[in-house]
């Protein structure tokens, strides 16, 4: 059983063979300080998510510690060191801080209210200095020492989160790696094995961005998970497998993601993957890990059990092979693949898989649709669209779709579909003969959609995304609308707490906010991207004032406007 083991507070690389399980493969393990790190909130212990859960292009890269539904909860440093890093912005982390500790490891803590009070000045004093309310500062060393247990901030519901908590996260300072935050001793007990809810099954003679998958039908006998047919027949000779687990802490209602799991072939190890660090360079491979085109279809998260060619290793470990199972030999293969939990609690599934004597290999269908593969440059141009497609894009191959269309306000492409992830940015022009500076491009699927500044070639417009899907050219003249929230002009605000602005932009996107009072900057915040809010303080004092503010959108159209209000 891999289990969690008492070490020293240094972090270094160790290896070990002990397991319960015969013919069990063991990850090369490392040990991680135990009781170094302190729970981060003072509240009661518990998590809502942990690390490697999977998330909309991304990997959960931390704990989500519950903070009993409330905000303004204590927040306190895990382990003595300094403040080294504060981020605050309107999506991601919020309003976040980093401490570095003396035994190589950073601690991270997001989705703050305000800071404790020294450092709230330091920061809104250098935001003022820099004019810029969304900031990133590197703080020297010696300026905020912390203790361990010492409060730093009061827990938030800032940035992207979806509700009060703490995201807490245990990072390698010197290569900014991701380390899973259950292996570091914290009392969160786990005595649950995970719970598998379904087998998916791929036709591997082709590209799993081209099939819809085939799940076998389980159920659980002694404790073993197992299909329902004694030996499933299928008609390919390639096959491999995705899974849909969960888990669970003891006494807790809440599913949680799994650490690892391996597949086994006629009791060789022949892959796995274990989610114990996680870089955000390697966060978005998530898509090759997961069906994408399932999950983003409606359908549920599975976990593949094999490495799709475009993906490079990441998160799994290639034992005897890349998960693809050859099947042409005709012989029953008995597949086991173990699914453990951070704690060593272990489920298993048992099947058997046989290539039907009568089966025929499939191949892609010829057609006149261009092939696209991963690790190429992929290429698409004719005398209305051009894109190119680095290396890096694709995790596997498929056959371009393209289609044009005609709307109101111009021509509308469908550039294969928006269920194919894609992992780089890559560049799209598209020729329009009318000049004009305001160009942006809009890409969409389903409720999700993009806007991009153009780039003027000529009579080519170029932006980049990195996502298939529509995509037409707008040429937008329209100015962002500016609407205040509770106020009027020349309102006398003496019992008033704040001052709120709803910006609006048909492109859904601005470039730059600025407000000014008495002709010097002001500092608006923009939690999660919606109202712009300023609170009174001691930089709007009693009298009379004036407040400009103007915004500018992405395609350069700007909007000011200017009111009076007295205090």
């Amino acid at each position: 059983m891999l289990s969690k083991k008492s070490v020293n507070i240094f972090w270094t690389i160790i290896f070990s063979s002990a397991s319960v399980f015969s013919q069990t493969y063991e990850f090369p393990e490392r040990a991680y300080p135990q009781d170094y790190f302190a729970w981060p909130v003072d509240a009661a212990i518990g998590i809502v998510a942990n690390f490697g859960e999977l998330r909309p292009n991304h990997y959960h890269m931390g704990l989500d510690c519950r903070t009993d539904q409330r905000e303004n909860l204590p927040i306190l440093a895990a382990a003595d060191g300094y403040i080294s890093r504060v981020k605050i912005e309107p999506i991601g982390f919020g309003r976040s801080i980093c401490i570095s500790h003396a035994n190589g490891l950073t601690t991270l803590y997001a989705h703050l209210n305000d800071f404790y009070p020294a450092l709230e000045k330091y920061i809104t004093e250098q935001q003022y200095k820099l004019e810029s309310w969304k900031v990133t500062l590197d703080i020297p060393s010696g300026l905020f020492p912390v203790t361990k247990g010492q409060f730093i901030a009061y827990s938030g519901n800032t940035g992207g989160s979806q509700g009060p908590h703490l995201h807490f996260e245990i990072r390698d300072t010197k290569t900014d790696k991701v380390l899973n935050p259950l292996l570091f001793g914290f009392p969160l007990p786990d005595n649950v094995p995970p719970v598998v809810s379904r087998i998916a099954m791929y036709d591997r003679t082709k590209s799993t961005f081209e099939q819809s998958p085939k799940f076998l039908s389980l159920k659980k006998v002694n404790g073993v998970y197992q299909t329902m047919n004694a030996v499933q027949l299928v008609d390919f000779s390639k096959v491999s497998f995705a899974i849909s687990a969960s888990d669970q802490l003891s006494g807790s209602s809440n599913p949680n993601g799994i650490y690892e799991a391996v597949l086994y072939d006629n009791h060789v190890a022949v892959v796995g993957f274990r989610l114990d660090s996680i870089s955000y360079d390697e966060t978005r491979y998530l898509n090759a890990h997961i069906d994408y085109r399932l999950k983003n279809s409606g359908g549920p998260f599975v976990q593949h059990l094999s490495r799709l060619p475009g993906y490079p290793k990441g998160t799994y470990t290639e034992i005897n092979g890349d998960g693809v199972i050859d099947l042409s030999d005709h012989l029953v293969h008995n597949i086991v693949i173990e699914i453990r939990d951070a704690n060593g609690d272990v489920s298993k599934v048992n099947l058997s898989i046989q290539e039907n004597d009568n089966a025929s290999t499939s191949k892609y269908l010829p057609n006149n649709k261009p092939l696209f593969g991963p690790g190429l440059i992929n290429v698409f141009e004719n005398n209305n669209i051009r894109f190119h497609m680095p290396e890096p894009c694709l995790y596997d191959s498929l056959r371009f779709v393209y289609q044009e269309s005609i709307c109101i306000n111009g021509k509308i492409f469908l550039l294969h579909n928006g269920n194919i992830p894609v992992h780089s940015y890559f560049p799209i022009s598209i020729k329009n003969t009318t000049p004009s500076s305001h160009y942006v491009m809009h890409r969409w699927w389903g409720d999700k959609d993009d806007y991009k500044k153009c780039e003027s070639i000529g009579d080519w417009y170029k932006s980049e995304f990195r996502a298939f899907g529509y995509v037409e050219l707008i040429n937008d003249l329209l100015p962002p609308a500016i609407v205040p929230v509770g106020f009027r002009n020349g309102m006398n605000m003496s019992k008033q707490n704040r001052l709120a602005f709803v910006i609006s932009d048909n492109t859904k996107e601005l470039i730059n906010f600025r407000a000014e009072l008495d002709g010097k900057w002001l500092r608006f915040s923009n939690d999660k991207g919606k109202s712009f809010i300023y609170r009174f303080d001691e930089h709007c004092p009693p009298g009379q004032h004036s407040l400009k503010l103007s915004v500018e959108d992405l395609a350069g159209n700007k909007t000011e406007r200017v009111y009076s209000f007295s205090r």
